[in-house]
C-alpha cells in the first residue's frame, strides 16, 4: 500500500478512535445509571482503555507515514519500531480479546458484562464503535502493512506485564468500593476468579499468537539500502 493511502487511513482511524474516546468519557453525569462508572469512573473499563490504545497507536502510525513522506528516516524508524511494539504486544491482541469477549459473554447473558440499564446512556451505534468495529479495525491494519514482532519472550513478557497491572487496578477497586468492574466476577470464588483470569490471559496470548503467525511478512522499505525487518530490527 502506498505511504499517502497508509497516512490517509491511519489519520482517518486516529480521528475516528478520538472522537469514539472523546465520547465516551464525556457521557454526562446526570445520565449515568447509579452503579456505573463509580470508583475509577470509565477507566476501570477494559473497552475504554482500549479505545485510547487504539487512539494512540494510530496516532503513532499517522506520524510515521508522515516522517517517511517527508523523508526523516531516521526518525521514522524510532517511531516504526515504538509502533509495531504497541500494535503486536498490545493493540491487536487486546482489540481482538475485547470484542469477542464481549460479544460472546453479551450472548449468554448481557448482564454480566453490560447491564441494559446502559442502552439508555449509551446509543446502540457507540456501542458497535467500541465492541465491533475494532475488530475489523485490527484485522485490515494486520493485512495492510507489515509489522515487526519482538522476540517471543520479550512479548509475552511484556504483554502478561500489562495483563496483570489490569488484573491488580481491578481487584484495587473492588477492595475500595466492595462492586466489582464487571458483574461477573461476583459468579467466582477466589479459586474461580483467579481462573477466569488465568483462562483470559491464555486466550489474549493465543491471539497475540495469531496475530504474529499471521502477520504481513514482506519487508517494510524504508529507502533503497534500508528496510524493517520481520525480526523488528533494521538491516543496512
Amino acid at each position: 500500500m502506498e505511504i499517502s493511502t497508509l497516512a490517509t487511513y491511519h489519520c482517518l482511524a486516529f480521528v475516528w478512535y478520538f472522537f469514539i474516546a472523546y465520547s465516551i468519557t464525556n457521557i454526562r453525569t446526570e445520565e449515568r445509571p447509579s452503579e456505573v462508572f463509580l470508583y475509577g469512573g470509565q477507566w476501570k473499563y477494559l473497552t475504554v482503555l482500549n479505545l485510547v490504545l487504539q487512539a494512540v497507536f494510530y496516532g503513532v502510525s499517522f506520524l510515521a507515514d508522515v516522517l517517511r513522506l517527508i523523508k526523516k528516516l531516521r526518525c521514522a524508524k524510532c517511531v516504526i519500531s515504538s509502533r509495531d511494539l504497541l500494535f503486536s504486544v498490545l493493540a491487536f491482541p487486546v482489540s481482538t480479546f475485547v470484542s469477542i469477549s464481549f460479544w460472546t459473554l453479551y450472548s449468554y447473558n448481557r448482564e454480566l458484562v453490560y447491564p441494559k440499564s446502559l442502552d439508555g446512556v449509551i446509543p446502540l451505534w457507540l456501542n458497535h464503535a467500541m465492541h465491533t468495529a475494532i475488530l475489523p479495525f485490527a484485522v485490515l491494519e494486520i493485512l495492510a502493512l507489515p509489522h515487526c514482532y519482538p522476540a517471543k519472550k520479550k512479548g509475552l513478557i511484556f504483554l502478561g506485564l500489562v495483563s496483570f497491572l489490569y488484573i491488580s487496578w481491578v481487584l484495587r477497586i473492588y477492595s475500595v468500593t466492595g462492586e466489582w468492574v464487571y458483574p461477573l466476577f461476583a459468579l467466582f470464588n477466589p479459586a474461580g476468579l483467579a481462573a477466569f483470569f488465568a483462562v483470559s490471559l491464555a486466550i489474549i496470548i493465543s491471539f497475540y499468537s495469531f496475530g504474529e503467525k499471521n502477520a504481513a511478512k514482506t519487508p517494510l522499505k524504508i529507502n533503497k539500502t534500508t528496510s524493517l525487518c520481520s525480526q523488528g530490527t533494521f538491516d543496512a
